[in-house]
């Protein structure tokens, strides 16, 4: 017999995997009642099952190496354009910095057949830009490309609801197409802090979503043309732990992972935005200024690498190898690296959750590259200071963006708006700013904690229980609706 309600969900991404299954997400559907299919990489369908499993939940497939398949050989290069106007398409009426930094970033590294498409292409994009018929238009254009690689699925489970981590950005789009098409609700939630103002239009046909804030539903409605009755406003229930002090090891214990010696002052570094830069110039300046000890107090210097240093990419890999050799060198530098969850969701993982809130909230100061790691420091009550110090090489052959060019990009222009912590720019400024920070811990407190407020509106600890409590209303919802 048929359960009361099913849910779909896809989990695509290692963070969707600890905003529905490490909130209260997941947990407060089966609750109430509601079967919860999941649906992610096959090679994490065990680990998950064993990690997370309990009746109600399901673990299946999310087909990736199909759907990649499909993108690949089926009208690659009209999958490939579409694709990129989603993505380069929003509507000019919100901050497009990032989306234009990504559409000169692909267009730096496009073979020569894409390269003499571009001029047309962008001439299509200011179109895009400017008429939101036009938007309408290629949302509604992608629905050729759906392979219903789901029907075994969806004939056996029959769902009432399917909602991914993105609204169609990455491969999930195969699934919410044919959900649509089948006369399936679909929603979508917004995961990272720059979602909303970075990936642009939607990539299927998609009726709900929900987002941290205010200012995230703005952009939504403002650049994506999602109207205000469909946006649901629940917070962010990936932090839920954050904010209940559920992951937090002790001090000792931490210090002693990793060899960080309890009577120094403790200096965070998370690696971010390697994708356009890379991260050593700011990682040496930190490490010079840890042993020649030019900071007022005797300074340790922890380096968290980024996901993407373990791509299959030789230029991150290379930097990645930097970092370990001065933490080798030199004996006040230690280097995190994140846990890999496995699979292709790789090394962004919920695995370390208790790593990242205990290196965040023992850092005497915390620094990065206006990562979405400056929310979690600040809701964590450490000080932030963001290091754009601009790299002389950059990534040879690569395109580059000199990190001095990017505070105005939407997410970098609130944390710098909101006085909640500190931009350098050069290594005698980045000095500054940590002595500062040294001295005055609670200096901009106030600030901090107003922005975490705007950025994640509850503050509770109940995000993911909100979240939830907003699905099983969509899933009483009509089909109709």
């Amino acid at each position: 017999m048929k359960p009361a309600k099913t849910l779909f969900i896809s989990a695509d991404h290692g963070l969707a995997i600890v905003y529905f299954l490490q909130s209260a997400v997941v947990p407060a559907l089966l609750a109430a009642g509601v079967r919860v299919v999941l649906l992610t990489d096959e090679a994490l369908k065990e680990k998950i099952e064993a990690r997370f499993g309990q009746p109600g939940l399901i673990v299946e497939s999310l087909r990736f190496k199909e759907a990649r398949a499909y993108f690949n050989t089926v009208q690659p290069s009209a999958q490939w354009w579409l694709d990129f106007l989603r993505r380069a398409g929003a509507s000019r009426r919100i901050n497009l910095q990032a989306v234009d930094a990504f559409l000169a970033q692909v267009e730096d590294e496009a073979g020569s057949r894409r390269k003499r498409l571009f001029p047309l292409m962008r001439l299509v994009v200011a179109v895009l830009r400017r008429s939101r018929f036009a938007r309408c238009w290629l949302v509604r254009l992608q629905r050729r490309f759906s392979p219903l690689l789901y029907t075994d699925l969806f004939d056996k489970y029959q769902p009432d609801l399917v909602i991914a981590s993105t609204p169609g950005w990455r491969l999930d789009r195969y699934l919410l197409r044919q959900a649509a098409a089948r006369g399936v609700p679909t929603a979508s939630v917004i995961v990272g802090w720059d979602n909303s103002s970075s990936y642009s239009l939607p990539g299927a046909d998609v009726q709900h979503i929900t987002c941290w804030s205010e200012l995230q539903k703005a952009e939504l409605m403002h650049g994506s043309d999602w109207p205000a009755g469909r946006i649901h406003i629940g917070g962010i229930p990936s932090y839920d732990g954050y904010f209940r002090k559920e992951w937090l090891l002790p001090r000792a214990d931490y210090f002693q992972m990793h060899g960080l010696d309890p009577q120094r002052k403790l200096i965070g570094y998370a690696s971010s935005f390697i994708t356009f830069s890379p991260n050593i110039q700011n990682i040496e300046a930190l490490a010079r200024l840890v042993s020649e000890d030019r900071l007022g107090q005797p300074c340790q210097l922890l380096v968290r690498l980024h996901p993407n240093h373990f791509m299959d990419v030789p230029r991150f890999a290379a930097e990645r190898e930097r970092v370990r050799e001065l933490a080798r060198q030199l004996p006040h530098v230690h280097v995190v690296e994140p846990v890999a969850l496995g699979g292709e969701l790789g090394h962004y993982s919920g695995e370390d959750m208790p790593e990242k809130a205990s290196f965040m909230a023992y850092s005497d100061v915390f620094t990065t590259v206006y990562s979405t790691m400056v929310v979690e420091a600040s809701l964590h009550d450490r000080p932030v200071v963001s290091a754009v110090l601009d790299s002389l090489a950059g990534w040879p052959g690569k395109f580059t963006l000199p990190l001095s060019r990017i505070g105005g990009w939407p997410t970098h222009l609130r944390f710098i708006e909101s006085g909640a912590g500190k931009v350098a720019a050069t290594e005698s400024e980045l000095a500054e700013a940590i002595h500062y920070y040294l001295e005055n811990p609670a200096a901009e407190l106030a600030e901090r904690r107003a922005f975490i407020e705007r950025e994640c509106t509850f503050i509770d600890g109940d995000a993911g229980q909100r979240t939830a409590n907003w699905l099983l209303n969509l899933l009483q919802t009509p089909k109709s609706d």
